[in-house]
């Protein structure tokens, strides 16, 4: 058997890069993705420039993309009170159904196999995984990343412990086209939850919102629930006034779960959503999810060449460099969605931004990263 082979489950923005990564330094990878490219899916659709330089490093041409230049934020609360602010790093606007089709493609052109096919087991035993897959596919490797997103059936079939509580968020987007600015991503609070609204490629506007869901219910549909809820904001309900949907319906997630979950699971390393889910208003979720991958192929790669000298020391750095990056920043993450969901808070702090308003870029920093240099 290869011992020098990586096999990834899920073929999302994490699963992608991390494939691209380990191809780029020669190692044989298996992408196991469910869904054929390009897709859309449930996303902020913005990305921290943090990524940029790890991008050129594995020779992914986003420029190709067109993508938004994003420069500033303005946080709204339900009543409409407003907030802006320079980004620190800035980012860049693109959707998931050009970015991950782009990924795929690179993948692809880098060697790596791409099976499109559901998991249905994993085994680990003698050092070893054994994947098997729906279409009866049988599969060996010394190394299995875990990338196969917020929720999977895999969840259940490791027994993590998140997958048992239910979750009380639902997500919802579209692309609208319109007017709007191209050079800030918006953050609007509404009763029960928030609502993201930015440019994306090919001037469409992408709107993704996180709802509770039992406010959600109450109403007939999203429709309903929009003119509601959403639009007690006035910025929000100015927005979807003068946009028009461009996706025959919403997409919809539902039992979005910002539990804590442990990077590595079942001997496998878990990276992206799978690892952990940042709360959206941060605004950092794909370049975490990009850092993820980052740190997972490197030591991989370093294990595969002997410089890690067994799997526990695997394990553990992989956790440690988890945590060192990301633990914080969620754990911010989960503050500021407490603090934004009370009304009466979200006031006060909005009230404290304007008189300190330099507060606001440093509570930016905290949910996100430096720019990423590469080792390997």
């Amino acid at each position: 058997m290869d011992t020098k082979n990586v096999i990834i489950i899920g073929g999302g923005l994490a699963g992608l890069t991390a494939a691209i990564h380990l191809s780029k330094a020669g190692i044989q990878t298996t992408v196991i993705e469910k869904n054929e490219f390009p897709k859309h899916k449930v996303c902020g659709e913005y990305i921290s420039n943090e990524v940029l330089t790890y991008f050129n490093f594995l020779e992914i041409d986003i420029a190709s993309l067109n993508p938004v230049n994003i420069t500033r934020t303005s946080i709204s609360t339900v009543s409409g009170k407003q907030i802006q602010s320079k980004l620190p790093l800035g980012g860049f606007g693109v959707s998931r159904y050009a970015l991950d089709h782009l990924l795929y493609q690179k993948a692809l052109g880098n060697g790596c196999e791409i099976i499109h096919d559901v998991v249905n087991d994993i085994d680990f035993s003698n050092d070893f995984f054994t994947v098997t897959t729906s279409e009866n596919s049988i599969l060996k490797s010394a190394i299995v990343l875990g990338a196969f997103g917020k929720r999977s059936n895999i969840d259940q079939k490791i027994n993590r412990s998140f997958i048992t509580k239910k979750s009380p968020w639902l997500a919802v987007k579209a692309h609208y086209s319109g007017n709007f600015p191209n050079d800030v991503v918006e953050l609007h609070n509404f009763r029960g939850g928030y609502c993201g609204v930015s440019k994306v490629e090919n001037e469409s506007i992408n709107i993704c919102y996180l709802a509770d869901y039992e406010s959600f219910k109450k109403h007939k549909n999203i429709d309903a629930y929009q003119q509601d809820v959403l639009c007690e904001n006035p910025h929000l309900k100015a927005i979807f006034e003068n946009t028009k949907m461009l996706f025959d319906k919403p997409i919809t997630i539902s039992q979005v779960s910002f539990e804590k979950k442990k990077p590595v699971e079942n001997r496998m390393l878990m990276i992206g959503d799978t690892a952990g889910l940042i709360h959206p208003l941060c605004g950092n979720g794909m370049a975490m999810a990009i850092h993820s991958a980052k740190i997972a192929a490197e030591l991989t790669i370093r294990y595969l060449d002997g410089k890690i000298d067994s799997r526990q020391k695997l394990e553990n750095e992989y956790t440690s460099q988890w945590n060192l990056n990301f633990k914080k920043r969620m754990r911010n993450g989960r503050w500021l969605a407490a603090l934004l969901r009370n009304e009466t808070a979200a006031g006060m702090a909005m009230k404290g931004l304007s008189y300190f308003p330099f507060l606001l870029p440093k509570i930016i920093r905290s949910t996100h990263g430096k720019p990423l240099m590469t080792t390997i």
